[in-house]
């Protein structure tokens, strides 16, 4: 009788790691390609030049691939939505969610520079160049190119987000408009959504192969950076940064949907957060997190609304390294930070890097200019802030690209209960 209990006993772990095994493959491949790359990065960079080019490709389709899902994703959700009040109720959910919760990364940003103050050495050959616009744009003129395109063709450049984000969504509510005759085209719409997300499954296959060479070039570009004349500033993002992916976004699972979306969202949210910091793109990540979407319980019609629109409008890393440049700036100048008038005008301007400029080319860069312009902060503590926004890039991507699926629960948690799965 023992021996059948061993046999019973052993026959049930065996079926549970194959269950663990199965149901986490792809993790654990993605975790392999990425630890060989982080090796290869350390200790064979001569490397790096043969196997990038891998990682390029990679990114490539995903890149390739990102347009058409946001297009389908977009326009199907909206199109399917059935009364105008729930997409009216989405919305302002959403916009009240991401300023929320951006107000709350900046002040806790302000806190743990106050109880953590952390100073920089200035780097005086560092980068000098700010913008590659043209400086006699006027900010109508960055407007319309925020907005809008003037070429049909330029809206399929992910240059041009925001634009054909735009666009999509204005054909979701066209095709509402247009009543029973626009139905094959929403059934269209419906199968386009389909055949993209399946495409995106075969695309991640190759995930620890791509990611895992791109992951060997990023350790080989800016680890010698992070133990340079910043590694106090660097070492208070990647530490506070860190802490807040954990505590503050499982915060946010929480008020969702209790311990169980705490659970669905880190269950889900590995694969996204592992493609964000290989491959240091918001853009990137979205096809992977728009399918952790779907483990995390998260309504499709809020998903591909809040996600998509998230990934260009809402952005926890840069609200965090915005008040942190700010603050570095101050202390290379000897200016005081914490005074309320400076903390009030550092979270105006985080807002408005965080969910505007995001959407903008070189936006990280019209975000610093409207910081040194505010302030009137002179030339020499320019390089500073630019090199830390270039070196903080890996976490930074993380908490923006992650931040969208966590906020996209809140928004579901708040929004009517009547939109289906």
């Amino acid at each position: 009788m023992l021996s059948v209990a061993v046999t019973k006993d052993s026959e049930c772990i065996m079926t549970n790691m194959n269950k663990i095994i199965t149901n986490y493959s792809s993790i654990i491949l993605l975790l392999v390609g990425i630890t060989i790359g982080s090796l290869i990065g350390l200790f064979l960079p001569e490397l790096i030049p043969t196997i990038k080019p891998l990682g390029d490709v990679f990114l490539n389709l995903l890149f390739v691939s990102v347009i058409p899902l946001l297009f389908f994703a977009i326009a199907s959700s909206i199109a399917n939505i059935e009364h105008n009040s729930q997409l009216g109720r989405i919305l302002s959910t959403m916009i009240g969610v991401f300023l929320v919760t951006i107000v709350i990364a900046a002040l806790l940003t302000t806190i743990a520079l106050w109880f953590f103050p952390v100073t920089a050495m200035k780097d005086t050959t560092a980068l000098s160049e700010v913008l590659s616009e043209d400086p006699n744009d006027g900010w109508g003129d960055k407007i319309v190119r925020f907005l809008t395109v003037g070429e049909f063709a330029d809206l399929l450049s992910r240059q041009n987000i925001l634009a054909f984000v735009i666009f999509s969504f204005l054909v979701g509510i066209a095709v509402r408009k247009s009543g029973e005759v626009a139905k094959p085209f929403q059934a269209f719409l419906r199968a386009g959504n389909e055949v993209m997300k399946n495409m995106l499954n075969m695309l991640m296959k190759a995930g620890p192969i791509g990611l895992g060479a791109y992951f060997a070039y990023q350790v080989k570009t800016l680890g010698p950076e992070l133990f340079g004349f910043y590694a106090k500033p660097l070492a208070f993002y990647y530490v506070f940064g860190t802490i807040f992916f954990f505590t503050v976004f499982s915060f946010y699972a929480f008020v969702a949907r209790g311990n169980q979306g705490v659970k669905d969202y880190w269950t889900f949210n590995i694969t996204p957060s592992l493609t964000a910091l290989s491959t240091c793109s918001s853009l990137a990540t979205l096809p992977s997190n728009l399918l952790a979407a779907k483990g995390m319980g998260i309504p499709d019609a809020i998903a591909n609304v809040v996600i998509t629109l998230g990934n260009t409008l809402y952005k926890n890393g840069s609200a965090i390294s915005s008040i942190l440049k700010i603050y570095v700036a101050f202390a290379i100048l000897g200016w005081n930070f914490f005074e309320p008038s400076t903390i009030i005008t550092a979270i105006g301007i985080t807002i408005l890097v965080s969910m505007v400029a995001g959407g903008i080319p070189n936006g990280g860069f019209i975000g610093e200019m409207l910081m040194i312009s505010v302030y009137g902060i002179p030339n020499e503590a320019v390089p500073a802030v630019m090199i830390i926004g270039a070196l903080v890039d890996p976490l930074a991507t993380v908490l923006n690209a992650t931040g969208d699926t966590v906020a996209a629960m809140l928004v579901a948690r708040f929004s009517p209960s009547t939109i289906e799965t």
